[in-house]
């Protein structure tokens, strides 16, 4: 079986000053395509395919453009997937200079790019990268170059790679919270709130208007949540055949006083990662209801007078359930129940979507 992966790595420096030419002409011919899309709709009221702005971008890099033809064909399709995504017969203009910029973005396609020792070639350029994934020993497909809120930029490919079938047969669940992002039924813990632990120094940086100091501090939260998550998710993925998660809703939540401990938690991209390694290594992945799953013994299946309830009850790490006298860790406790959940779905089959 093969799947696809996405892979990035980092570009050297030295190259930004050329991406940043060819994304300004990225935004020149997306905004040209965005102009010419509206006014057709408003004259026509028929929105313009991929296809139909490529007949007015032939023949743009004749003219002076450095861009492959192929990165002018494939803006003019991204326009149309997201017009069409977002319904709206205008989307918003790429801006290529002033203090709320684009960020750099450069499509290509397969066919536009090589690799060899240990340099991307496109449109004639050669740029350098950190190359942490050996990728030679990989076939690239299209994807683009990026640049994030620290002016850097990330060379990003589409690789096939051979599934390996994960032989485990152990199965776990996953209670998901904000005191601790992630607790298992077999008691292992993700703890996360990587915001909260730098929002001092990023508060003090905010406040000295220090806006380098300020998008490193992001940076680095953003890159330590994103490391813990994989690594987290890489070992359930490797250990467990079976793999069971609350339903919890972060997009619920986040419109809530608990919006900042939410994002910190970074749930929807746990659960993301989850989803594609699971399918990648053969491994059952299932969200379940966690409704009272909290205040359900794991032991007797009771719901017992001393259970956690409520508001009052957030702080109550542990109870004793006054049926069975078992003393319950209240996450662990609520990771064992959605285990239990998800067994009793695989007893009675899953229906299909």
């Amino acid at each position: 079986m093969i799947s696809i992966k996405t892979l990035q790595v980092r570009i050297k420096d030295k190259h930004a000053k050329v991406l940043r030419q060819l994304s300004n002409e990225v935004n020149f011919v997306w905004n040209f395509c965005n102009e010419l899309s509206l006014k057709h709709t408003q004259r026509t009221g028929k929105f313009m395919s991929g296809y139909d702005l490529q007949k007015y971008t032939a023949g743009a890099c004749k003219e002076g453009l450095i861009l492959n033809s192929a990165t002018v064909q494939m803006i003019g399709h991204e326009l149309a997937t997201r017009r069409k995504q977002f319904k709206k017969i205008k989307l918003s203009w790429r801006k290529s200079n002033g203090s709320r910029r684009s960020l750099g973005w450069v499509p290509y396609r397969q066919d536009c790019i090589s690799y060899k020792g240990g340099q991307v070639r496109y449109a004639g350029y050669k740029f350098n990268i950190w190359d942490s994934y050996g990728l030679s020993n990989y076939e690239l497909g299209s994807g683009t170059f990026s640049e994030d809120s620290r002016g850097h930029w990330y060379f990003n490919t589409t690789v096939k790679v051979e599934k390996k079938p994960n032989t485990a047969t152990k199965s776990i669940g996953i209670d998901l919270g904000l005191k601790e992002c992630a607790v298992t039924s077999d008691s292992h813990r993700l703890i996360g709130r990587n915001y909260r632990k730098l929002e001092q120094s990023l508060g003090m940086a905010q406040r000295a208007n220090k806006k380098s100091l300020i998008k490193a501090l992001h940076a680095k939260i953003k890159n330590r949540r994103k490391d813990e998550l994989h690594k987290f998710s890489t070992m359930l993925t490797q250990e467990y055949g079976a793999i069971f998660v609350g339903n919890v809703s972060s997009s619920k939540l986040i419109k809530t006083k608990m919006a900042k401990s939410t994002l910190d938690a970074g749930w929807s991209s746990l659960k993301t990662m989850l989803e594609y390694k699971s399918d990648c290594a053969g491994v059952m992945y299932e969200e379940v209801n966690e409704a009272l799953t909290t205040q359900t013994c794991s032991e007797c299946g009771t719901l017992p007078p001393s259970r956690p309830k409520g508001i009052a009850g957030l702080g109550i790490r542990e109870w004793v359930c006054s049926d069975c006298k078992t003393v319950h860790d209240r996450d662990v406790n609520a990771a064992k129940n959605i285990l239990a959940l998800g067994h009793e779905r695989l007893a009675v089959g899953i229906p299909s979507l």
